[in-house]
């Protein structure tokens, strides 16, 4: 197959939309497809070759979000993309967390006949509601809805994310969640020298990691960041570490950390805990699950899928601190409790491998490719699909 991917967001950029996509290049290498990724960016910021796993770039001149620097904006025109579309002629256009980027696309390869495949990823109108923009949620919500009702299919991570495009009025939905690397992420990467160096009385660590932003909540951490015999460490970068710092004192803050690194210091915590409402999926939780690291998140999102309360760790009430500070003390004061949603935690992840889920995948591009009517007058060589 030729698959066209279109992100909002690559490299040098990484996030949880980034790395999926990258995983999905890995794949479709490994099983000798051929892709393209249309993304916004710059020459100066072209990714090295053997990052994108044999597929070729296209980058769209962009410029950042005001506010939000790290997040790019492209007003590449849908007829501007139709014409890519019909250089690499695909078979199907996977559109990653499509918004602005995404809808040009997709109106592109609709003029083309070419079926897409949306992935749903970020919560743009819960995003907009932690930000104060609550008269722009309904107006953001319409827009996703336009998108993924036009795409040929739309691939949700999660049961709660599959409810609420349903409650949006797509019907052409299934599920599709995230691989996690279980050779990265694993309980052997615990380390001795780490823990020495960040708790060197013996504290028990209790860890975060994602970006540093309003809609991750990390303000809530202040509900456990005074816990006697702990030490909170949290790992990510963003617009909000400045404050995040000065209201939690008293936490470690490493920066952004990846590969080995980040797990490393995920396997060497001793309780993982997640905020964040808005999680479609929540890739960090599912890292830290894998790496044997039992998990307290709220119950709400994507954690729903991922945590099995009394057994991998608790899922709290959403908003209730005083909930999030009861379930946390329940593992920090007992060894054993800890030790047994440490070992169900590994293995209630180990089937959710990326080979497994891009296999999914390719299976979902196929049938959007069989079922899909192309018109008449779409080109030749557009219409030719090549395997």
């Amino acid at each position: 197959m030729r698959i066209v991917l279109v992100a909002e967001t690559f490299l040098p950029q990484m996030n949880g939309v980034v790395n999926s996509v990258l995983q999905v290049l890995r794949h479709l290498e490994a099983r000798g497809h051929t892709a393209l990724v249309i993304a916004p960016g710059s020459a100066d910021d072209e990714p090295e070759r053997e990052h994108l796993h044999g597929a070729d770039i296209e980058l769209l001149r962009s410029m950042p979000l005001p506010g939000y620097a790290d997040v790019r904006v492209t007003f590449a025109t849908a007829g501007h993309l139709e014409s890519i579309l019909r250089d690499f002629r695909p078979d199907v256009v996977h559109l990653a967390s499509p918004f602005v980027l995404g809808w040009q696309a997709l109106r592109a390869a609709g003029h083309l006949g070419i079926p897409t495949v949306a992935i749903y990823q970020t919560d743009i109108p819960g995003y907009a509601a932690r930000y104060g923009l609550g008269a722009a949620t309904a107006v953001l919500s319409r827009h996703v809805a336009r998108i993924h009702r036009r795409a040929t299919l739309t691939l949700a991570p999660s049961s709660a994310a599959m409810a609420e495009l349903a409650g949006l009025g797509i019907d052409r939905l299934e599920l599709w969640a995230r691989g996690v690397d279980g050779v990265r992420f694993t309980p052997r990467k615990r380390d001795a020298d780490w823990r020495a160096e960040v708790a060197p009385h013996g504290e028990l660590v209790i860890g975060f990691v994602g970006r540093l932003a309003h809609e991750k909540q990390v303000e809530d951490l202040r509900a456990i960041a005074d816990l006697p015999g702990t030490k909170l460490v949290i790992v990510g970068d963003g617009p909000s570490r400045a404050a995040l710092e000065r209201l939690l004192p008293r936490a470690i803050f490493l920066g952004f950390r990846g590969g080995d690194a980040l797990a490393r210091v995920i396997a060497s915590f001793d309780l993982f805990v997640h905020p964040g409402e808005n999680e479609t999926f929540c890739q960090t939780v599912q890292e830290a699950l894998a790496s044997g690291v039992p998990v307290v998140a709220t119950g709400r999102g994507g954690p729903l899928d991922l945590v099995q309360n009394s057994r991998t760790g608790w899922l709290y009430r959403p908003g209730d601190l005083h909930d999030l500070r009861a379930r946390v003390m329940d593992l920090v004061g007992d060894h054993a409790k800890r030790a047994a949603f440490a070992l169900a935690a590994r293995d209630s992840v180990a089937h959710r491998t990326w080979t497994r889920l891009g296999d999914e995948l390719l299976g979902h591009y196929r049938d959007v490719i069989a079922s899909s009517q192309r018109p008449a007058e779409v080109p030749a060589r557009v219409a030719a699909p090549q395997r």
